[in-house]
């Protein structure tokens, strides 16, 4: 055992090694169905028992923290594992092409098998681009696969990547960043001083040709990402494994949180396996996508469901199928599933900037203008580097660009857990417009916390919008598992954008990826009996 193994093992919860002495193969060619081999490392303890092999995917390396965390941490407790560099990456060959990895995956899984030291026992692990790699094969592999541990991750990326329509801007561009500078001779010093580049940048238009501001070069990645911007695209069609989902036989854990960029995705992929007749097990804490917590919980989760499935030790494997940490409350609550039995409870936009449960009687409406050359900023929320996901939404609230609608002080505590939807009417001036909207905890001194919250684009493409004519605009905010307390209120942000979180949407209806020309737009949001605004939480019991 080294040193970093025991500290990091240690800081991490994991139960006690069952071997010190760890034999590391490197740079191991596996060779591909076109030629191309990949490389990769094996972890393997130094005696002659046989022992179940992890398979692991990764585009940022197999040695340093991802050999320490999915190799010899694991090979320390019970498993051999395989830390393999994706096609383009660390010294594999070929061209890196992001998430396009079932026909390696593939090749990989067949070329253990041939090997001698395979056992017949096989998993898969990890975490966001490493459990895509997972679902790019889960699918096809059927029977080969004993378990997957999937972290913060989903079966597709395009949801992440374009959800509502707009582009995950600030998380694209800085993975983007990321991937390019971490094989530099700097390495992580050197993708930290460029990521502190990443305020300075986003605000440059055209976006297609951020990738060359940021990194000094065009990224044929980036390149045809921007070139491929609608969700439907055939692109994404050979990214996207949610087709397989369901018909996917082995085990599968899902660990991930509630500020996490795939929460919803991730979700989807679990309820699919659950209506399927299969019993995954799903764990959701307070976390965002990099959340130390996040880690230690999911290295915990992972291998007490990889020796439960491959070692049949299930000690460690909790028995409730559905654990979830509740929002404003510091406690974790079980189901059978998910999400949750719950009633709708419809919160209706009224005159005043109230919200209530009643109905509206009276017609009223309320304006704003979003300026994308003065764009509403993002603040808190989910991101790939949001290391602080819920904070005082005061100052933005108070932008004459965001209008707030409040409840009441709330009589008793409700508990919302599972899908939450808005349900809005505007009327626009322009055909091409946002609309982002965000659920708050306002706590008794004012305090107004974000604890969900969405964007969607509406377009004439869309089935949209002819401008001056109202559009009712209904969307899925990000999954909501949250307890309001008696004496706080419940409030519902409406505006037109989120940046650099997401593009700003230039109200041309020019590329999204090539507009360099912004105009500004006019929207009102409507209310009363003909227009039932409204945003609709699950309230448990």
């Amino acid at each position: 055992m080294s040193l970093a193994s025991e500290i990091v093992g240690r800081r991490l919860g994991l139960p006690a090694p069952e071997t010190r002495d760890v034999a590391v193969h490197r740079d191991v060619e596996i060779p591909m169905d076109d030629g191309v081999f990949l490389l990769a490392n094996r972890y393997a303890p130094k005696d002659d028992r046989p022992r179940p092999t992890i398979l692991v995917r990764s585009p940022y390396g197999r040695g340093a923290l991802f050999g320490l965390l999915y190799g010899r941490l694991l090979a320390e407790r019970g498993f051999q594992s395989l830390v393999q560099s994706v096609r383009g990456t660390f010294g594999s060959g070929g061209q890196f092409q992001p998430f396009n990895e079932r026909a390696d995956g593939l090749a990989t899984i067949t070329w253990i098998e041939q090997q001698p030291w395979f056992d017949g026992r096989l998993a898969m692990a990890g975490a966001s681009y490493l459990g895509i790699a997972q679902w790019a094969v889960a699918h096809q592999a059927g029977d080969r696969l004993d378990a997957l541990a999937l972290t913060a991750t989903a079966s597709q990326v395009q949801g992440q990547a374009l959800g509502g329509g707009p582009i995950s801007l600030e998380t694209t561009l800085a993975w983007t960043m990321i991937v390019d500078a971490q094989e530099g001779r700097m390495g992580p010093v050197g993708t930290l001083r460029r990521l502190r580049k990443l305020p300075r940048l986003v605000d440059d238009l055209p976006i297609g040709g951020l990738d060359t501001v940021a990194t000094g070069k065009s990224l044929p990645f980036f390149a045809e990402w921007m070139a491929h911007t609608r969700p439907e695209d055939p692109y994404w069609a050979e990214r996207d494994f949610s087709a397989g989902v369901a018909e996917t036989k082995a085990p599968a854990q899902f660990v991930g949180g509630r500020y996490d960029i795939f929460l919803p995705w991730m979700l989807d992929d679990f309820v699919t396996l659950q209506d399927a007749g299969r019993r995954p097990q799903l764990v959701i804490g307070p976390w965002a996508h990099m959340s130390p917590g996040l880690l230690r919980s999911s290295a915990r989760e992972s291998i007490a469901w990889l020796r439960g499935h491959l070692l049949g030790d299930r000690r460690l494997i909790h028995e409730a199928p559905v654990r979830v940490h509740v929002g404003g409350s510091r406690q974790w609550r079980e189901f059978e599933t998910w999400p949750p039995e719950s009633e709708p409870l419809r919160l209706h936009l009224h005159p005043g900037r109230l919200l209530s449960g009643d109905a509206p009687a009276d017609r009223s409406s309320d304006d704003y203008y979003y300026d994308p050359a003065l764009p509403t900023p993002s603040i808190g929320g989910p991101g790939l580097l949001a290391n602080a996901p819920v904070v005082d939404n005061r100052a933005l609230e108070a932008r004459a660009d965001v209008l707030v609608y409040t409840t009441e002080e709330l009589e008793d505590d409700l508990e919302a857990i599972g899908p939450v939807k808005v349900d809005i009417w505007v009327e626009s001036d322009r055909e091409h417009f946002d609309v982002f909207a965000r659920v708050c905890d306002v706590l008794p001194d004012g305090t107004s916390l974000n604890v969900c919250d969405s964007i969607e684009r509406i377009s004439p493409e869309k089935g949209g919008n002819d401008a001056g004519e109202p559009v009712r605009v209904s969307f899925k905010l990000w999954p909501i598992i949250h307890r309001f307390l008696a004496g706080h209120r419940i409030r519902l942000q409406i505006s037109s954008g989120a940046h650099p979180r997401y593009a700003r949407n230039t109200g041309t209806g020019d590329d999204i990826a090539m507009a360099t020309r912004v105009v500004t737009s006019h929207q009102r949001v409507l209310q009363g009996p003909d227009h039932r605004s409204a945003v609709v939480l699950p309230a448990v019991a």
